[in-house]
């Protein structure tokens, strides 16, 4: 049976592939701007308490009104529990304001800086 160096080349980078999985478990922050803070007012679609982050969807109006779902990346539950979340800290629906590095190539999404509903931060400030 011959083996083609397309089915070859198929192989290896399935192989490199899944040798590099665990690499991108614990991922860098390189393509959020820490140089820049973004605030957005809006309502708590779904709140994802689960390793290795923690996940915040959150709808904001844009310039146009149209609605535009956030994904924000916040930290582990374990780190986020000793700064005085909980699970239930934030519910679908609650309407929120959030401050986060946003995303370097514009794309609806950012790394949590501080989340606040009803004018109370929740847990302590994060960098």
């Amino acid at each position: 049976m011959q083996v083609s160096k397309k089915m070859l080349a198929l192989a290896g980078f399935a192989a490199v592939a899944l040798s590099a999985a665990p690499a991108f478990a614990h991922h860098s922050f390189a393509m959020f701007d820490s140089t820049k803070n973004m605030t957005l007012d809006g309502t708590i679609k779904e709140f994802q308490w689960t390793n290795p982050h923690s996940w915040i969807q959150i709808v904001v109006k844009d310039a146009a009104g149209k609605d535009v779902e956030w994904s924000i990346e916040g930290g582990s539950p374990n780190g986020l529990a000793r700064q005085g979340w909980k699970r239930t800290s934030l519910k679908p629906g609650d309407k929120a304001v959030a401050v986060v590095h946003p995303l370097k190539d514009g794309t609806a999404g950012g790394s949590l800086v501080t989340v606040s509903v009803g004018g109370q931060q929740v847990g302590a400030a994060r960098g």
